[in-house]
């Protein structure tokens, strides 16, 4: 799509000449992905992405958004920044109806990230490694930060492997289930020394926990702040007591520190947030007074009299440029590692159905009526190649191991592609398949790309 859009003359040469950089490198690099070659290596028509790159060059407004599709594979990072160059590369960012989104799988994964959850970072964003800023956080923990960026959680199973990773404190996550090895991570974490898992249900990864805290439902039993994926914070309230041997996340947490000798006070919610706005600029404007008053404030907020940044790329309208500019990356097509052969000729991506979420623990505890048992799923156009019905069980067979699954079909597929969820892996072990190839930049793994093979069972 960015070659045809450089080629047809689309690009929106002023706004790359004011604001970015890396363009040349980026053009000659994507001069060899024709249309042709596009369509070999992606079996969509070459037509179809000369209308599709046509049409978002010339719109008024255009959003590209995404999801794990796109950053659930070994080159995570790369497809990523392969979008936000055709948003550069058109000028469809920093504008009313354009940009770039990555929507989020869960309510507040944004603010996770804002709060300093990333291996590098502290509270907004906030490199880990820059002295003046480690300092400010320094001052105002009254403790001594060590320079060095963390791990993800790819690299901290990598950690246990190696025997450096020893202890393992879990908070509303269930690896057994939801790691791209399923076997690897069960023989990691039964590895580890001591492991504690603080949850709202007992999962698999809390049966293996040596300490099982029961955690608070953040949504409804806590007060505090969730970050939508438009970057907007906003008020959480408690709406229902906890039960009786529930605490609070946060009193948790400050029991901890209490027994490690650390004495915080009283947990109070309020108190964190002003704390979390002291250390963050972009967090400083946003008042308990003015996220009620106004429903909510887009990050970046300075200050009490600002309302909060609308696009968050605007700066880069603005004559003269504010700030960097912002880089094109040339970066390469690369397959996926799992490679289809004769022997696993079909790929195999992996995702949710709309009634479930992720490894289950939350949402098969209630029923739903768009709930369907788990199936393989395949074109039409498949079950008549290998000659399999529908509801009949057949062996799907990766380089890494075999379950077993009735077949459904959808006829949204196109041949040689197939789809299991992710949500029942007591009846369908989706992750006994996949392949534990992490992208080194984001540490996601290549759950979207696996090659398999299906055969028919003895039991039909």
């Amino acid at each position: 799509m960015g070659r045809e859009i450089i080629v047809s003359g689309l690009a929106n040469e002023a706004f790359i000449r004011h604001a970015t950089s890396g363009f040349e490198a980026y053009r000659q690099c994507v001069e060899k992905y024709t249309l042709d070659r596009a369509e070999r290596e992606t079996g969509v028509p070459a037509e179809a992405i000369r209308q599709t790159a046509h049409a978002y060059a010339k719109a008024k407004s255009g959003q590209i958004c995404w999801t794990l599709g796109i950053t659930e594979h070994h080159n995570a990072v790369d497809n990523v920044v392969a979008l936000i160059n055709l948003a550069l590369l058109t000028g469809h960012v920093g504008r009313y109806g354009s940009g770039v989104n990555p929507l989020r799988g869960q309510n507040n994964v944004q603010g996770g990230g804002d709060m300093g959850a990333i291996p590098d970072r502290l509270t907004g964003f906030q490199h880990l490694e820059n002295p003046e800023l480690r300092a400010k956080f320094e001052r105002a923990w009254r403790a001594k930060i060590e320079p060095k960026r963390g791990w993800h959680l790819s690299a901290m199973f990598d950690a246990m492997e190696r025997g450096e990773l020893t202890l393992l404190y879990v908070l509303g996550e269930n690896p057994v289930d939801s790691e791209a090895d399923r076997h690897r991570a069960v023989k990691l974490l039964g590895g580890l020394k001591f492991m504690v898992v603080q949850d709202l249900f007992y999962t698999r990864t809390a049966e293996m926990a040596d300490v099982v805290l029961p955690g608070s439902a953040g949504w409804c039993e806590t007060e505090g702040t969730v970050t939508s994926s438009e970057r907007r914070v906003q008020r959480v309230r408690a709406a229902v007591p906890l039960p009786d041997g529930v605490l609070d996340d946060i009193e948790v947490i400050y029991q901890l520190a209490r027994r490690f000798g650390h004495e915080w006070g009283v947990p109070d919610a309020e108190a964190i947030w002003n704390e979390v706005r002291r250390l963050s600029p972009m967090h400083a404007g946003m008042s308990y007074r003015r996220l009620e008053e106004l429903g909510g404030i887009q990050w970046p907020c300075y200050d009490e009299t600002h309302p909060g940044e609308m696009y968050l790329h605007s700066r880069l309208w603005q004559e003269p440029l504010i700030g960097p500019r912002a880089p094109f990356h040339a970066v390469e097509f690369e397959p996926p590692v799992d490679e289809l052969n004769e022997q696993y000729p079909i790929r195999l991506t992996t995702g949710r159905y709309l009634d479930s979420y992720n490894t289950g623990a939350q949402s098969q505890r209630f029923p739903s009526p768009l709930r369907r048992a788990a199936t393989i799923d395949l074109s039409p156009e498949d079950g008549e190649r290998y000659q399999v019905g529908e509801g009949e069980k057949v062996r799907i067979s990766s380089r890494r191991g075999s379950i077993i699954a009735p077949v459904r079909f959808d006829s949204g597929l196109r041949p040689g592609l197939a789809f299991l969820s992710v949500h029942f892996h007591e009846q369908v072990a989706t992750n006994d398949l996949t392949i534990d190839a992490v992208d080194p930049k984001s540490g996601t793994s290549e759950f979207k790309a696996t090659a398999i093979r299906i055969e028919k069972c003895a039991e039909n």
